[in-house]
């Protein structure tokens, strides 16, 4: 397995959009979580850096994974949106569970989910 981490993560476009929909709906009032992968080890479907903005309604900008991995994402960042607590997610998956849950082969990534305020 390899392990990778950089300590800065890319700025693409796709990332600046994501943020600057994630200050949009800041700026209308909406709570917003943002998601971003801190570190992988083996197979991951989106890179360290990756991000993706939620809304207190659900609405979504950008990704994280992919299947179940995303949607348990999704709803940790309601949940810091709720009780303002950042978290540190890890995913580890087996190459038997690997199509199941998102990712192409087996893997581990980590999330770091935080509100905006």
């Amino acid at each position: 397995m390899t392990n990778t981490t950089i300590k800065t993560p890319p700025t693409t476009g796709a990332l600046d959009n994501i943020l600057e929909q994630a200050a949009a709906w800041r700026a209308e009032g909406r709570k917003v979580g943002l998601a971003t992968v801190v570190r992988t080890w083996g197979s991951s479907p989106r890179p360290v850096g990756s991000q993706l903005a939620v809304d207190e309604a659900g609405a979504m900008a950008g990704s994280v994974s992919g299947g179940c991995v995303e949607g348990a994402v999704v709803d940790e960042a309601r949940a810091a949106m709720a009780d303002g607590k950042p978290r540190l997610l890890e995913f580890n998956v087996s190459n038997e569970e690997a199509w199941e849950v998102g990712l192409a082969c087996g893997g581990t990534i980590e999330v770091f989910v935080e509100t905006l305020e």
